[in-house]
C-alpha cells in the first residue's frame, strides 16, 4: 500500500497522470528514513529539511503539513503494510501539482508514503568487500540546489550504471573544481591518522542527516579533529579509511579505491555512537 495524499492505495494503482511535474521536470523533494517500532530516526531533522528545501524551491506549504500530521501519515502506512513492529524504509516525495511547463501556475503540492522492510533496526557495520571508482564524466554543481534532496538525480542514475557495467559497487562524484564531493548514494568521510574529514556544503554535497549527526559526534570526541574541507582525488590513497553516510545504512565503510585497501576501525567506532544518537532521537 501507498498513501497518496492521505489516502492509501494498492501498489498497482495508477495514482499519476502524465502531468504529474515530478516527472516532467523534477520538479520534486524526497526524504527517506529509518522507522523502527513506531519511532522514525532522526525524523525532527528529516522534517525541518523538507520544509526549508521547499522554501528554496518556491512550493506552497500546506498548513496541515506540520511535524505531527506527516509522522502520523508514516507510521499509518507503516502499519497498514503490516511493519509496525519491523524495521522500514520509509520514503516521502512531495512534488509541485500539475500545470504550466517550465513555471508553473501554482505551488500546491502533493505527496506519496512509499514503504519497505529492512533486515536489522539498527545500523550495522557491512564487513564484506566494498570498492569505489572515481565518475569524471559529469559534474556536481556547486549551488545550493545540489545541497537539496531533489528528484533531480540523473547524474546519480549515470555513475550508477557506470558503476555497475565496471564492477564497482559505487563512485565518488566530483565537482567542476575536480574536488571529491560525495557518492552515489550518501555524503563521505575520510580519516587520516587523528583528523576526520567531510566535503563542505558549499562544494555542493547534499546537506544529509547522517552527515549532520556525525559532524555533531565527531566534535564531541577527544582525540579526533572534525575538517569540512574540501577533498582533493589525491588525498584519497593516502587516507586511513573511508566511508560512506546515509539515513538507511549509517556508515558503511569503503575497503577499495585503486590499489588502496582501508580499514574501518573509526567507523566501527563512530557507529555504536550514532546508534544510540539514533535510539535517543
Amino acid at each position: 500500500m501507498v498513501n497518496f495524499n492521505g489516502k492509501l492505495f494498492s501498489e498497482q494503482t495508477d495514482i499519476f497522470s502524465y502531468g504529474n511535474r515530478g516527472l516532467k521536470y523534477g520538479d520534486a523533494l524526497f526524504e527517506t528514513v529509518r522507522c523502527v517500532n513506531g519511532t522514525i530516526f532522526f525524523w525532527e531533522d528529516h522534517y525541518f529539511r523538507l520544509m526549508a528545501s521547499m522554501r528554496i524551491l518556491r512550493m506552497e506549504i500546506p498548513m496541515e503539513f506540520t511535524l505531527e500530521f506527516l509522522e502520523e501519515e508514516i507510521l499509518k502506512t507503516v502499519t497498514e503494510n503490516g511493519l509496525e513492529t519491523k524495521p522500514t524504509r520509509v520514503r516521502l516525495t512531495v512534488f509541485r501539482n500539475e500545470g504550466g511547463l517550465y513555471w508553473p501556475t501554482i505551488n500546491e503540492v502533493s505527496f506519496v508514503i512509499e514503504v519497505n522492510s529492512l533486515e536489522s533496526p539498527f545500523y550495522l557495520i557491512q564487513e564484506e568487500s566494498y570498492e569505489v571508482e572515481l565518475f569524471k564524466d559529469y559534474f556536481v554543481n556547486k549551488d545550493m540546489l545540489s545541497n537539496l534532496k531533489t528528484t533531480n538525480k540523473i547524474l546519480n542514475v549515470v555513475a550508477s550504471v557506470y558503476a555497475k557495467e565496471n564492477g564497482y559497487d559505487n563512485c565518488l562524484l566530483i565537482n567542476n573544481d575536480k574536488q571529491v564531493v560525495e557518492v552515489i548514494n550518501g555524503n563521505l568521510f575520510l580519516v587520516t591518522e587523528n583528523i576526520i574529514k567531510t566535503p563542505p556544503l558549499s562544494d555542493g554535497c547534499l546537506n544529509g542527516i547522517i552527515r549532520q549527526k556525525l559532524i555533531e559526534v565527531i566534535k564531541s570526541l577527544e582525540g579526533y579533529q572534525l575538517l569540512e574541507e574540501s577533498i582533493s582525488p589525491f588525498e584519497l590513497q593516502k587516507a586511513d579509511e573511508l566511508f560512506i553516510t546515509n539515513s538507511i545504512q549509517g556508515i558503511r565503510p569503503i575497503y577499495k579505491y585503486r590499489k588502496k585497501m582501508y580499514t574501518n576501525t573509526v567507523a566501527k567506532s563512530l557507529l555504536g555512537k550514532l546508534n544510540a544518537k539514533a535510539r535517543i532521537g
